[in-house]
């Protein structure tokens, strides 16, 4: 086998799981633009609709462990061309839905476990079979898919919903999920070694990491009981609750709630959010590139301690139309959105070896959607206690604070070539 190709097909693979990332993270995002026309619809309260949400955001990430082991099992193509068919059933089924329950039936259960079958776990699934090289930049420019994909379609899922009501949002979704399958079907490859290559700036005597040969539960299981006995694992766990907590959870979901509240139109506010996706293109990539070159825990102490003083700063800078200063928290926001990735995806590979990293994410990434679904809820209970979201976004901030002391305990001792093996 052979890795010297003039253009390598690990490019194809990583182009391919780009669009299928950003596509299915926008499918995810919708709810965030449902909220407030379901409570225009229905009257229910902002705490019901965020139920959902929270319950979507949790199934993300508690299916990915088990995922990256069936990906292992029965190969990555047939996991996500069900789990495609799987959000396309749950959004025509929101179509349907005329109670708060119903809502949480379909787009928090249903579409929560078919866009948790893909999550990130597709990413760094493609990352660690086709690329030994550049490996840190392609898992930065998948993350930055995933991301941006939930951002970037919410102008216009706003605009649909405000042109043609609520359920065009779920018709839109169901359909494009479909239109995905046999994409994936005819493009995507499974690894190098099926078209007789090795993956993209492999030497030529490199060997694939050997098969556990236990099937896809019991390797995800035994994987979480062995991480379990390692204090970096609970280090990565913690650090990751507190970014699903402070993005997907609370920005990414409340950012246009909170940014109504304060007499901001509804598609400005979505427009602000894609805003930050086309910036977190930049900073993921940008994120990538430097875990390719510098100590992954000192880039995850400056991204946790910049997002949590820039969430101190939210409160004041929510306006009714778009402010000088409230631009700038967006272009920053979305540099730091998901930039603790592509050095989280390294520090996982630490843990147990490169074989078991991808399952190792697998779970450190449920904790991500754990700390997510908190803040989805969460938020919506101090919204409607108080009357604002402002304790939500200081509490948020204070934890990242915290979290950038502790991720500098990680690998305490070792060099960071020990870190990148």
């Amino acid at each position: 086998m052979t890795s010297n190709r003039r253009f390598h097909p690990a490019w194809v693979a990583a182009i391919v799981t780009f669009f299928t990332l950003v596509a299915t993270a926008g499918f995810r995002s919708a709810p965030s633009v449902l909220i407030i026309p379901l409570q225009d619809a229905f009257g229910w309260h902002r705490d019901q609709i965020s139920l959902a949400i929270s319950v979507n955001v949790l199934l993300y990430g508690l299916t990915a462990p088990f995922a990256a082991a069936l990906m292992e099992r029965f190969t990555v193509r047939k996991v996500v061309m069900a789990a495609l068919t799987t959000v396309s059933t749950g959004a025509f089924l929101t179509t349907q839905i005329h109670a708060p329950w119903q809502l949480v039936a379909t787009w928090g259960v249903i579409v929560g476990i078919g866009t948790g079958s893909m999550a990130l776990v597709f990413a760094a699934t493609v990352a660690n079979r086709w690329f030994v090289k550049r490996r840190g930049l392609v898992i930065g420019a998948l993350t930055a898919a995933a991301a941006t994909g939930q951002l970037i379609f919410l102008p216009g899922l706003s605009h649909l919903s405000e042109m043609y009501g609520w359920k065009s949002i779920g018709l839109t979704i169901g359909t494009a999920s479909l239109f995905m399958v046999p994409m994936i079907f005819l493009f995507l490859r499974e690894k190098p070694a099926d078209l007789g290559l090795l993956p993209y700036g492999a030497p030529d005597d490199w060997q694939p990491p050997k098969s556990s040969g236990m099937n896809a539960a019991r390797l995800a299981i035994v994987s979480l009981k062995e991480a379990s006995a390692h204090k970096d694992f609970w280090y990565l766990v913690g650090s990751f609750f507190v970014c699903g907590l402070s993005t997907s959870g609370l920005i990414g979901t409340h950012f246009i709630p909170a940014a109504h509240d304060h007499g901001m139109g509804q598609v400005v506010a979505a427009s602000l959010l894609a805003l930050v996706g086309v910036f977190d293109v930049i900073g993921t990539i940008f994120s990538g590139w430097l875990t390719d070159k510098y100590d992954p825990r000192q880039l995850l102490f400056f991204y946790y301690g910049l997002r949590g003083l820039s969430l101190f700063l939210l409160p004041s800078i929510l306006f009714s139309s778009v402010h000088p200063s409230t631009l700038v928290f967006v272009i920053f926001y979305g540099l730091d959105w998901v930039a603790t990735v592509p050095p989280t995806v390294m520090l996982c590979r630490t843990i147990l070896g490169p074989d078991r990293g991808t399952v190792i994410y697998g779970w450190v990434f449920a904790s991500h959607q754990i700390g997510g679904a908190i803040a989805a809820f969460g938020a919506a209970v101090v919204r409607v206690k108080f009357g604002d979201y402002a304790a939500a976004f200081y509490v948020s901030g204070a934890l990242c604070l915290i979290t950038s002391y502790y991720v500098l305990q990680i690998g305490k001792g070792k060099d960071m070539a020990s870190l990148k093996q």
